[in-house]
């Protein structure tokens, strides 16, 4: 009977304070919806995916590739083994296709932006011939049949203007012959196109001319006699192949359905980074709202002390009593779950459509129970978690001493204990910060994140001690214009620390990632700066548009076509094992690095000879090396190049760890492997004019599609560009943790603006004016958030230059602190206090003396 009168009461009490539901709900509602939106949006995307690749390999019982994607491929002497072996390993039929990749320019002559997505050439092959991806399905036109004749993907088509009949330019990715002038012949359907794909296919025996030697091809599919299992003939050829281990290192041998799991699961990795994203910003939101939660049922179960009181007079338990606290909070779980849950459906539904208008798949969206179940789960446990404590104070106050005041906050007690286990967790974070901070590399890393933790138990902890000595000195800047106001408000923000403590953590927790992510992209454009300013001397730098390989004529084109370059360097990328372990190196082609950028050496040289190898300090500290020492290197060939140590350099961003000779490059890597994947290095001739200089690399390289010219500062403010596109996604998302701040500020106001209602009413009866009642409000805000806002930087500096130092690892040379950004997070603050108390301010000043005096 006694549960039954307490839900009512429960009910009743919410049905009755509808303003305080919404805003409680409200503090659940964002933090569930990124949860819902993250589940949504990843189970959608990756059933898209998966459809599509459902149709990968489609018919393709097994299929051999190259193990490294440097290697020119599968040996046609291989392929030549296999075909002999067909009746005995169970072969049915047996087909080898080479390709590469390719640029190709749309109708207006601008390379087809493809998103990131592959763009690919490869044969075509007719029905009765090809296997699975490799057997194009022709939906318009003919196929191609000589050279100058493509077939193109009608998804590619259609997204840059291409018909059959169509010109169009092709450039070779190895950049080898010049770029190609073609006519679109066909039209194919590729049921794994997917996003901004590019597949063209030549004749066969022009592409076989393109991107094989004769000697290699791409991918070698088979189809199963009857009676042989994909399996069974996966293993009958990796068998035929060789050694295992051998086979391993230089071959994939996979049956079709693990071709498409395979292609799965890199999707669902990446997939899986952008939820852990969303789900680690909806945990922020999540446990800011866990705070503001807390801080709304504990000034509830203040204003209830004589209701609840009287009902534990009339015979209600201390059960009762916290069953009914934690029943309503249930109440808001659910509620905040639903509208979470109806939020995520519309945020990710806007995501979906900005992927799709990328060009990235999409079947609908998906919205699955465990979406559903999360938010729901969530947004109940987050709060029944928030309210459990306010339920245990309400469930212990004595009925004749609730019934005596209405306003007193149980526990708002002595802070003794909490702040002495704060300032212990503090030292200790401290240290364990200092200690990270003093090295490099990831153990560091994770002694930082271990201090990074400490020190924000330390705040939580420690900010309601902090809030008074802090608050008073933000008060005292404002007591000589504010006066009585001022003081009066600074009583109000420091009368309640655990509660101030509480509001303000919202603001502090999303300023101090603000602050460390800050730093780090600061960090990271201020060492790209330093090194392009110290280590660079060419006067143009060149790469490609799309982020991807140049080809590397393009460079040959520059020696033979621009009369005013002096030097030419490309760097081009090789990776080989050494001892089993990948390394990656870079050769410099066509001079000496020296003329085109500052390396300090140490021992030796960088004028690497032909069969050489240079490192840098790092890679000899690391690695043992030094200089005259033999190393081989294993080609992703399986073929040995031994190299010798003839120089070690001072650590450099910009020529990299390891430099290689440029005969042990070709022999790392083969002609249809070769990309320009650095930039190409070009310095003018003495007494050049730069800009005319430009001129004629632009109109020299403007045939290959993809390539950009840019000067140092461009360079470096490109760079730039790409860091702060990254800083402002994360800060958009950081934008939630600020929002619940906000809201947490506002609820806090305007609860405690009721709980104040007979105060506000007294001093309107001797005299205060209500523009002086908003004023109030607006100081104290101001000083909640200001001090928020101050324990934010402090906390985000102090991770975030330890942090730093230990990324040096990873190439950041040093800490650049953001103050313009902290200086405009302190402003902010300060607006965001005012913003927040606009609503509650003008409230307390609408309260009318009487009513509010002889309101009990």
């Amino acid at each position: 009977m006694a549960s039954s009168v307490m839900r009512k009461v429960s009910i009743r009490s919410l049905s009755s304070h509808k303003l305080r539901l919404v805003l409680t709900v409200f503090s659940v509602v964002l933090g569930t919806s990124f949860v819902a939106a993250a589940l949504i949006f990843t189970s959608t995307v990756s059933s898209a995916f998966n459809s599509i690749f459902d149709n990968a390999a489609r018919g393709v019982a097994v299929e051999v590739t190259a193990a490294d994607s440097q290697s020119p491929g599968v040996p046609v002497d291989v392929v030549d083994q296999l075909r002999k072996q067909k009746d005995h390993l169970g072969i049915d039929r047996l087909v080898e296709n080479v390709s590469g990749p390719v640029t190709v320019a749309d109708s207006s002559g601008n390379a087809i932006q493809t998103g990131g997505a592959p763009s690919v050439g490869s044969a075509y092959l007719p029905p009765d011939r090809g296997i699975g991806d490799s057997a194009n399905t022709i939906v318009d036109g003919r196929a191609p049949t000589k050279d100058g004749e493509i077939l193109i993907n009608k998804d590619a088509a259609d997204k840059a203007g291409l018909h059959v009949g169509s010109k169009t330019t092709v450039v070779l990715g190895t950049g080898i012959s010049d770029p190609l002038q073609v006519t679109v012949v066909g039209l194919s359907d590729m049921p794994t196109s997917t996003g901004g794909f590019v597949g063209i296919a030549f004749d066969e025996d022009t592409a076989n001319g393109y991107f094989s030697d004769g000697e290699y091809v791409s991918v070698v599919d088979m189809t199963a006699k009857p009676g042989v299992s994909d399996t069974q003939l996966r293993d009958a050829v990796h068998g035929a192949l060789g050694d295992a281990k051998t086979v391993d290192d230089l071959y994939q041998v996979r049956t079709g359905d693990q071709v498409r799991e395979d292609q799965k699961a890199q999707v669902d990795q990446f997939l899986t980074i952008i939820q852990a994203v969303f789900l680690a910003f909806a945990a922020i939101g999540l446990l800011v709202g866990t705070f503001i939660i807390y801080n709304t049922f504990s000034m509830i179960v203040a204003q209830r002390n004589k209701e609840l009181a009287l009902l534990r007079a009339i015979g209600a338990s201390r059960k009762d009593v916290s069953r009914s606290v934690l029943l309503e909070a249930s109440i808001v779980g659910v509620i905040g779950g639903l509208v979470g849950l109806g939020l995520g459906i519309g945020v990710a539904a806007l995501l979906l459509a900005f992927t799709e208008s990328q060009g990235l798949p999409s079947n609908g969206i998906q919205i699955g129970a465990t979406a559903v179940i999360a938010a729901l789960l969530v947004g109940i446990v987050v709060t029944m978690l928030s309210a459990w404590i306010p339920a245990r104070r309400a469930s212990r106050i004595p009925p004749v001493e609730a019934m005596r005041s209405s306003t007193v906050e149980p526990g708002a007690g002595s802070l003794r204990k909490r702040t002495l286990v704060g300032a212990i967790l503090g030292v200790l974070g401290i240290l364990a910060l200092v200690i990270g901070g003093l090295g490099e590399g990831t153990g560091r890393a994770l002694i930082v994140g271990l201090g990074a933790l400490l020190a924000v138990i330390a705040v939580v902890l420690g900010a309601p001690a902090l809030s008074q000595p802090v608050v008073g000195a933000v008060g005292a800047l404002f007591a000589k214009p504010f006066g009585t106001v001022g003081k009066l408000a600074h009583t109000n923000a420091v009368r309640n620390p655990r509660r101030s403590a509480a509001t303000a953590f919202a603001l502090t927790l999303g300023l101090m990632l603000v602050v460390v992510i800050g730093t780090i992209g600061t960090s990271f454009k201020g060492t790209v700066n330093s090194a392009v300013d110290k280590g660079v001397t060419a006067d143009f730098i060149m790469s490609s548009t799309n982020n991807g390989p140049l080809p590397i004529g393009v460079a040959d084109t520059v020696r033979a076509k621009v009369p005013d370059a002096g030097v030419v360097i490309s760097q081009a990328v090789a990776t080989a094992k050494v001892d089993d372990k990948p390394i990656w190196m870079t050769a410099a082609l066509g001079g000496s690095l020296n003329e085109v950028a500052v390396v300090d050496t140490v021992q030796g040289s960088i004028d690497v000879p032909g069969d050489g190898l240079a490192i840098d300090e790092s890679t000899a500290r690391d690695e043992g090396w030094k200089i005259g020492d033999p190393i081989t290197l294993t080609a992703p060939t399986g073929d040995a190049v031994p190299v010798t140590i003839t120089g070690v350099y001072e650590d450099s961003e910009v020529i990299g760890p390891r430099i290689v000779g440029a005969e042990a490059y070709r022999k790392l890597v083969p002609v249809e492997s070769m990309r320009q994947a650095a930039p190409i290095w070009i310095k003018g001739k003495a007494g050049v004019d730069v800009d005319e200089l430009r001129t004629q690399i632009v109109d020299a390289t403007k045939q290959y599609l993809v390539v950009q010219v840019q000067d140092r500062e461009e360079f470096k403010s490109s760079v730039s560009s790409t860091v702060d596109q990254m800083l402002v996604t994360l800060y958009a998302l950081l934008a939630l943790s600020l929002a619940i701040a906000v809201l947490g500020i506002v609820n806090t106001l305007a609860l405690s603006v009721v709980e104040r209602k007979k105060e506000i009413g007294m001093l309107r009866a001797v005299g205060m004016a209500r523009s002086q009642v908003r004023r109030s409000i607006y100081l104290e805000s101001t000083y909640i958030a200001v001090f928020g806002a101050l324990l934010g930087v402090v906390l985000g500096l102090a991770i975030a230059i330890p942090l730093v130092r230990t990324l040096a690892y990873w190439g950041l040379d040093g800490v650049v602190i953001p103050w313009g950004l902290i200086g405009g997070t302190l402003v902010g603050a300060a607006v965001v206090g005012v913003v927040a108390s606009l609503w509650p301010a003008i409230t307390a000043a609408r309260t009318r003396p009487l009513e509010a005096i002889v309101e009990s």
